[in-house]
């Protein structure tokens, strides 16, 4: 019993985009100029301020990938564009599992990923809005707590994507790619002037390919229109949107770490082995993001944005799920049990922000003052029921027969619904004095939660919560700026204790200091940091089995490196380096002292580029990467360990012009991820761990006009 899906004027609009027959092509930027921070479109701010101050000049850590290293690396998802980044760890669930978007940055976990300074909506179930690499002009991972401006959100940071806005000079491109896992994509950009006051942009894409696990297929299309409109000297409006279908997401069930990371009296497991059923495996998910944003200059000294996204996304799911004895003493019969979960969500982000500029004295003040508001509603259907087992070392994926399922006779035993709202107030002084750079700022939250219906956990919930951060920087005439800052986040928790008192919200302090240095061909950064986390929920001493206390805490504490260089005029180079040490500082459930999962001790990662400017090999670039990702713990009660690994990916293009002037504007790409095909894991515990994604290799053909 499949949703329906119902976004036709959508389809419509797909229609008439690909009629246009428009596509695009990014200009070029020289790799050597490294001292700029381009600003992305009329309403681009920088993701830590909210403001148009560079990264370099921000007193905190800062992550920025722009959007022609992700095409020379052959990115496809989010997971993969940030795994050379600094202090976050990706592809949590491993190369089969690539429906969502999961990080764990400086050692907490974070689901919640933004677009253009708007959070995707996610209900906490598995209706996630997932944005595609094609539409991405730069990603910003922000280190760190980010309440002040953003509200609730995990102490580690977050990832912000940058799409690609309308241009005024006319681009266009198509590309067709091929690669492993009979990967099928052909993708069109197109930007360009439709007047002198609007600007236009569409960005379409289709994709085809095998999943990693036996049996298991992916499939994509979306569409992403957007305006630019200069409706006056002083007001400027973009209009956009994303929609996207995707008829089939893979696989997502997970495996034991017996025949994975740990021995199996039977061997070991194949890399696209697979605990679920061909015949019954089922995701599909479909969402349609409509926004805009209006800027205006109110005078010379204060303006007015507001950046606004109404989200409407559904999602079906028929996947198997076993628990933590479901292994068979045979290590190979694993018992099953089948689920089904039907999702629809829809709300709306709206952020107002008032900014001024102005001197008072020697200080330069840059102020916002802002209020946003959240509002998601979803609702969830669920059913679940025995499934058969299967022998994993020679597996049946045709057993599970819908009808013949034991579920509820009178429909979904749970069905309701989750409303989560969220208004917040917010102030910051940006401050310059001579070569320093201050910043203050507060926000008051008002966060609302409630589930209701058939099945739920009957929850509502009210918190406010204050939060803050204070921070410097001191530029110094030989490029060299050190920094320090103080900074707060929060999440709400639900639920209550045994005696009735709600849980309060659970908050987080970090400290940190660093130094950046930036010349004509470096960039760098070293960052030092201590987090604590505070009001974790742990067991409850004098109560039942299930009966939680607010006294856990969480300290992380580690040095992140970060290194973009110009090595020669042909040859450039980034390095990044992480090392963390996180714990449970304080907690009831016998694992104070542990590590949490997916939190690797040290991460390294190295990208050479290369670009011959003259010679035989003109036209060509070549790149290499090394990404190192330490040993981490199997469970919460580091009952067993997940083996480090490295793995190397490669890249190589050439632009066709210099065989013929008959080829100009069409280029090739080809890359590989893995390129040894090392196999390595991911573990949640030790019933749930998943493989590494195997090699993979694509090849691209680019033409612009």
């Amino acid at each position: 019993m499949k949703s329906t899906q119902s976004f036709r004027p959508t389809l419509i609009a797909l229609a008439i985009a690909v009629a246009t027959g428009h596509a695009i092509a990014e200009d070029t930027i020289d790799t050597n100029d490294l001292s700029t921070l381009e600003v992305k479109g009329q309403t681009y701010r920088n993701t830590a301020t909210k403001t148009q101050l560079d990264a370099e000049e921000t007193p905190q850590a800062i992550s920025i990938i722009k959007s022609e290293t992700l095409e020379e690396r052959g990115v496809e998802s989010l997971a993969e564009a940030v795994r050379y980044s600094s202090g976050i760890n990706t592809e949590l669930r491993g190369g089969s599992v690539t429906r969502l978007d999961l990080f764990n940055i400086r050692g907490f976990d974070n689901d919640t990923v933004l677009l253009d300074g708007l959070p995707l909506l996610f209900n906490g179930w598995n209706l996630q809005p997932q944005i595609d690499a094609a539409v991405v002009d730069q990603i910003e991972i922000f280190k760190g707590p980010t309440s002040t401006l953003y509200g609730e959100m995990p102490p580690g940071g977050m990832v912000n994507i940058i799409s690609k806005s309308p241009q005024e000079d006319s681009a266009n491109s198509v590309e067709i790619t091929l690669g492993s896992d009979n990967k099928k994509q052909v993708q069109f950009d197109s930007t360009g002037a439709i007047s002198d006051k609007v600007n236009y942009r569409v960005i379409g894409l289709a994709r085809q390919k095998d999943g990693q696990s036996v049996t298991a297929e992916e499939e994509r299309i979306l569409i992403a229109p957007s305006l630019d409109i200069q409706l006056s000297d002083s007001t400027f409006l973009n209009l956009n949107m994303y929609y996207q279908n995707d008829p089939e997401m893979g696989v997502y069930s997970a495996l034991p770490s017996k025949g994975t990371v740990n021995s199996n009296i039977n061997g070991k497991l194949n890399s696209d082995a697979y605990a679920g059923d061909e015949n019954w495996e089922t995701y599909e998910r479909e969402e349609l993001l409509l926004g805009y944003k209006l800027e205006h200059e109110i005078n010379d000294t204060w303006s007015f944005l507001q950046n606004t996204r109404f989200t409407f996304a559904d999602a079906y799911q028929q996947n198997t799920y076993s628990g933590s004895t479901s292994l068979n003493s045979d290590e190979r019969t694993l018992n099953r049990r089948a689920y089904i979960t039907d999702e629809k969500s829809q709300g709306i982000n709206l952020d107002n922000q008032f900014s001024a500029i102005f001197d008072t004295g020697s200080l330069e003040h840059n102020i916002l003052i802002g209020l946003d508001y959240l509002k998601l509603e979803s609702d969830i259907k669920y059913e679940d029921a025995v499934a058969p087992s299967i022998d994993l070392y020679d597996p049946d994926y045709n057993q599970i027969v819908a009808s013949q399922l034991d579920f509820a006779a009178s429909g979904y035993s749970s069905d309701f619904t989750i409303n989560k709202e969220q208004t917040g107030l917010y102030l910051q002084d940006q401050i310059r004095m001579d070569q320093w750079v201050f910043i203050m700022g507060g926000r008051y939250d008002n966060y609302k939660y409630s589930e209701t219906g058939r099945g739920s956990t009957e929850a509502d919930d009210d918190q406010n919560q204050l939060s803050g951060r204070i921070g410097a920087l001191y530029e110094l005439d030989n490029g060299f700026s050190p920094f320090i800052n103080f900074a707060q986040s929060f999440e709400p928790v639900s639920g209550s204790d045994r005696l009735g008192n709600a849980f309060k919200t659970s908050t987080a302090d970090q400290i940190e200091a660093g130094i950046k240095f930036q010349n004509a061909d470096t960039l760098a950064s070293v960052t030092a940091f201590n987090i604590v986390k505070s009001n974790v929920l742990t067991r409850d001493p004098n109560g039942g089995t299930y009966d939680k206390v607010q006294v856990g805490e969480v300290t992380s504490n580690g040095l992140e490196v970060e290194l973009t260089k110009a090595l020669t005029e042909e040859l450039n180079a980034t390095l990044a380096y992480t090392y963390q040490d996180v714990e449970v500082s304080k907690s009831n459930d016998g694992i104070q002292g542990n590590t949490p999962v997916w939190t690797p001790e040290q991460q390294v990662s190295v990208w050479l580029g290369y670009q011959p400017k003259q010679g035989s090999l003109l036209g060509a670039s070549f790149g290499a990467g090394l990404r190192y990702v330490g040993e981490m713990q199997m469970d919460a009660a580091n009952s067993d360990t997940v083996p480090s690994y490295t793995l190397v990916d490669l890249s190589i293009g050439y632009d066709l012009a210099q065989l013929s002037a008959n080829w100009q504007g069409a280029s090739v790409q080809f890359s590989v991820s893995n390129a040894f095909d090392e196999t390595y894991y991911t573990c949640y515990d030790t019933s749930s761990c998943w493989f590494g994604a195997d090699r993979s290799f694509e090849l691209t053909g680019r033409y612009e006009f």
